[in-house]
């Protein structure tokens, strides 16, 4: 029996920031089925030139199935607009049962290169706009049965790793986190505040604009993240303060095939920020001490390896290394690996690279995991005769940089 049943959500009225599309959107049908009141509180009221929906096409879906839809044109950087669509929700559905607060701002960028306009933006929409949502649907929210406040914001690691590249960003994500925080236990009894993240990836016209053609095959679709907030927002108010993962929540209730999520179901799938490997494989476990792990086969060393650096590569480093390198590894899961950071978005896995490499690496696959896991130095392998180097040198100088970005992930 599926967790989503029963009409849970019916008659209830839920205040959507960024609910014109994406992941907002998602969120919004699925309560919609239920019969639920939808507060689409956007600021895209004209079509966008690169993104698709607005306020009234999302509203039109919402109406279509089978939920009521208002539409209010909401930049949550003005607070008059929030405090306006705020009094329009409880005068037309009677009060404010739910606020989501999925707005969000974006920009991938290092210190240096972040306009001030930006990192205004980015605090202005993600930990501002959040916060003073809040404040203004929490008079409201305090008087529903069950009250909660969804922010979509990722569980605060303090891993270095998450600041350096994108300082800005990092901070402004983990303001939403640190309203949880704070709110879950000021209101605690009254209202709850949780916060959802997603384990992978997720495919949206935000993502394809972050990175370019063909990421969408390392995505799951919005789908998961609505029935995640699905479950956490039919959960009683007692349900409060956790930073929930969509994938770990989700086996809790029972869902066993994430195939259905996969926009290429079978394709490696990228792993989202803020969550490291070995604190998300813990949670993942199912029955006592972990006796049964999510996939019935671990990946071997060699494979988990590719693995990550697949999902560690960014647009950045394809821009700064532009280098395709090629491993023949012997022993146990010898064979030919490659890592693309040269074509558009990068890619890593078994087999040859799909175009000629720079730089061809040979060494054992003992002696390959320990190089990528920081046990062995690139330089120290390559004196000591465990790693042969054919090709360009400055290449496998720019590899070793990289190298130790990525130690804190393997």
């Amino acid at each position: 029996a599926s967790p989503f049943t029963f009409r849970k959500l019916a008659g209830c009225t839920l205040f959507i920031t960024g609910a014109s599309r994406g992941i907002g959107k998602a969120i919004a049908l699925k309560a919609a089925k239920d019969g639920a009141n939808i507060v689409v509180a956007a600021k895209t009221a004209e079509p966008h030139p690169k993104l698709p929906g607005t306020i009234y096409t999302a509203a039109a879906e919402i109406e279509a199935a089978g939920g009521k839809a208002l539409p209010c044109i909401v930049n949550v950087r003005e607070e008059q607009q929030i405090i306006n669509a705020v009094e329009k929700a409880v005068k037309t559905f009677g009060g404010i049962d739910i606020l989501v607060n999925n707005a969000s701002a974006i920009s991938l960028t290092g210190t240096l290169e972040t306009e001030t306009k930006k990192v205004n933006l980015m605090m202005d929409v993600n930990v501002r706009g959040t916060y003073l949502t809040s404040k203004t649907c929490l008079p409201h929210l305090r008087k529903s049965r069950n009250p909660h406040i969804l922010n979509l914001s990722p569980p605060m690691n303090l891993n270095p790793m998450w600041f350096k590249n994108h300082c800005a960003y990092t901070i402004s994500k983990y303001g939403m986190s640190m309203c949880v925080l704070g709110m879950a236990e000021e209101f605690r009894g009254e209202v709850a505040v949780n916060a959802l993240w997603p384990k992978t990836a997720i495919h949206t016209a935000a993502m394809d604009m972050l990175g370019g053609s063909g990421i969408e095959k390392q995505c799951r679709k919005t789908d998961i993240l609505a029935d995640a907030a699905y479950c956490i927002l039919t959960k009683p108010k007692t349900f409060t303060g956790n930073f929930v993962i969509d994938e770990v929540l989700l086996r809790e209730e029972g869902v066993k095939d994430f195939d259905v999520y996969a926009i290429a179901p079978g394709h490696p799938l990228m792993p989202d920020f803020f969550l490291d490997e070995k604190k998300l494989s813990g949670s993942q476990h199912e029955g006592p001490a972990g006796a049964k792990a999510d996939t019935a086969k671990p990946l071997s060393p060699v494979a988990e390896t590719f693995r990550v650096i697949q999902g560690a590569m960014t647009e950045e480093s394809v821009r700064t290394t532009q280098g395709v390198f090629q491993f023949e590894l012997s022993g146990d899961e010898g064979g030919t690996w490659y890592i693309d950071l040269k074509s558009q978005g990068g890619s890593a896995g078994f087999g040859k690279p799909p175009v000629a490499a720079d730089v061809v690496m040979s060494m054992s696959s003992a002696d390959f995991v320990k190089m990528f896991t920081g046990k062995l130095k690139p330089t120290l392998a390559f004196m000591s005769g465990k790693l042969r180097i054919k090709g360009n040198m400055a290449l496998a100088i720019k590899l070793e940089k990289m190298l130790t970005q990525l130690n804190s992930k393997l």
